[in-house]
């Protein structure tokens, strides 16, 4: 895939504006960055179902396009306001195994179980300016009033037992109101 390809996505955020790349390269929890700054945060989660991954997942997750995995699509709220929208996505056949616990999760936030694991590796990160052609764009916007043109996502792979789950971060608007 070249780095042109609607699918790429970059080791680095370039061209994201510096208060949405403070967010994107912070390495620590999202939960809990999100919480230091937020009084009344919790987790919503709308959608966990075995589905098809999205075309720029298969690859990164060893995924046939038609297999199923489990999906798990999460809004991170500062008070009544989103600022982000978390989706995550493991192979059916690792929800035996490292990740079954998922299942289990309700509105607790996916990261604050994965932080809190040694076990757990996480890889670099990927970032993406994702747009209207994207299937995650699309549904980050579901609770927006007004989307906007793009979003800025990354993404990066956590690995328990040598068993991943991809976890892709996308930074809504409101989240630069929370930027020191």
């Amino acid at each position: 895939m070249s780095a042109n390809s609607p699918l790429a996505w970059h080791p680095v955020p370039i061209t994201a504006p510096i208060d949405i790349r403070w967010w994107l390269l912070h390495r620590d929890s999202l939960t809990r960055l999100i919480q230091q700054r937020c009084s009344q945060f919790s987790v919503d989660p709308i959608f966990q179902s075995l589905a098809p991954a999205c075309n720029d997942e298969l690859n990164i997750m060893n995924l046939r396009r038609d297999e199923l995995a489990l999906v798990r699509e999460v809004y991170l709220y500062c008070g009544d306001t989103p600022v982000v929208f978390a989706h995550s996505v493991v192979a059916r056949k690792h929800l035996q195994g490292a990740w079954r616990g998922l299942s289990r999760l309700g509105n607790r936030s996916l990261g604050t179980m994965l932080f809190s694991n040694p076990l757990i590796h996480r890889a670099e990160f990927g970032y993406k300016q994702l747009n209207s052609y994207h299937p995650l764009f699309k549904r980050a916007c579901q609770r927006l009033r007004a989307p906007p043109a793009n979003l800025w996502a990354r993404r990066s792979r956590f690995t328990l037992e040598e068993q991943p789950i991809l976890v892709t971060e996308v930074f809504l608007p409101a989240i630069r109101g929370l930027t020191i």
